[in-house]
């Protein structure tokens, strides 16, 4: 009777294996698919609902400032115009900007902080399109002031460190920092043609690589702070996106970002839930399903997949998966749910699970229109 049971036992646990193969071999079949869409899903139909959202938004009202948020989000929507081909709301979102060269324009901040000065990605993406010259300069004049001396940005201890090294001395080592720094810099490279402004962007984002990459190619929030953070980890996945979508394959630091890309992306794959999204602690199974580094990982892993720097197969076919996940949580105000509010550094795994999780948080809302605008290319 006891053999009986071995025996049986261990034929549950062979047939387990074969079927864990087989199962695992088929995974290539799964849709990897990422041009036909079911009904609702599709990035003109998000891409549509999101910025129209956006765009009725109204301006802050003085002493209240225009934060890194509304700008992702007025960045998105116009790559989404632009690619759309939905001259109306192009013209809106220009429309949306106009009283800032006027009254409102001290609802700009000075670009003295990188969360100040991604500002500028939103006039140089208006002169990409418009090529209206005032958009010009003031999206060019916050780049450059980005890598001013330190006397003209927000002080911190290592900022004059940083600046002779050729760093901008916005540098602080916090993960954020590689989408906001990028952004603005690569933004002024596609509108200039000016090659030092990618350049300095690719150094930056190669010091971050050496100094925050952990062995696993994910990144702690901060030095300070050892969790997996997902939004964090998401500026990180999004800017490497951005900055390796133009920069030139001849730049010596290009084949770093990739290594440094494609092992984040290696990493994320292991760590997908089963909806398709990722996790408030990417690596903590009971964390709660985020959607704002859930956008911003789908971004990075279809424009992967459309520049041919990650597999299609398996990379589209978790891309899809994330791109049906995400749009799950939209709800019927285009408003995006389980958003983690924003979050300062703290050493506290707790802190991280305790997070509010926001509906229509402009962190959520923006990544979706990255992911609209990288589907449409």
């Amino acid at each position: 009777m006891r053999v009986n049971t071995f025996f049986k036992a261990t034929l549950i646990c062979v047939l387990a294996l074969i079927l864990s193969s087989q199962s695992y071999g088929q995974k290539v079949k799964v849709n990897s698919d990422l041009k036909h869409w079911p009904a609702g899903a599709s990035p003109q139909e998000i891409g549509k609902r999101v910025a129209e959202r956006f765009v009725v938004r109204p301006l802050p009202v003085a002493p209240r400032k225009i934060t890194y948020p509304e700008v992702c989000t007025w960045y998105g929507a116009l790559t989404y115009a632009k690619l759309s081909g939905d001259k109306k709301m192009e013209a809106r979102l220009e429309e949306r900007f106009k009283p800032l060269f006027g009254a409102d324009s001290v609802l700009i901040n000075a670009p003295n902080h990188v969360d100040f000065t991604v500002f500028g990605t939103v006039p140089l993406e208006l002169f990409i399109i418009t090529k209206d010259q005032k958009y010009l300069r003031l999206g060019k004049n916050m780049a450059d002031r980005q890598w001013a001396p330190p006397e003209g940005n927000m002080i911190n201890p290592n900022s004059k460190r940083y600046f002779d090294k050729g760093f901008t001395p916005q540098t602080r080592m916090w993960i954020d920092d590689m989408y906001m720094i990028p952004a603005v810099q690569v933004q002024a490279y596609r509108a200039t043609k000016d090659v030092k402004y990618i350049e300095r962007a690719a150094r930056e984002m190669v010091l971050y690589l050496d100094s925050l990459q952990r062995p696993n190619g994910l990144f702690y929030h901060a030095p300070d702070v050892p969790f997996f953070w997902s939004r964090g980890n998401g500026w990180m996945a999004a800017g490497m996106s951005e900055l390796l979508s133009s920069l030139p394959k001849n730049n010596p630091d290009r084949p770093r970002i990739m290594e440094g890309y494609k092992k984040m992306m290696e990493s994320l794959l292991k760590y997908q839930a089963p909806n398709g999204t990722w996790r408030q602690l990417i690596d903590e199974p009971e964390s709660w399903c985020e959607t704002s580094g859930t956008g911003m990982f789908t971004f990075a892993m279809i424009t992967g997949v459309k520049n041919g720097w990650l597999d299609k197969t398996i990379y589209g076919a978790a891309a899809r998966k994330a791109w049906l996940g995400l749009v799950s949580y939209i709800d019927e105000n285009s408003d995006v749910r389980e958003v983690c509010q924003g979050t300062n550094k703290k050493n506290d795994r707790q802190y991280y699970f305790d997070r509010q999780r926001n509906v229509g948080d402009l962190h959520g809302q923006a990544p979706v229109l990255w992911c609209v605008s990288a589907l449409l290319r």
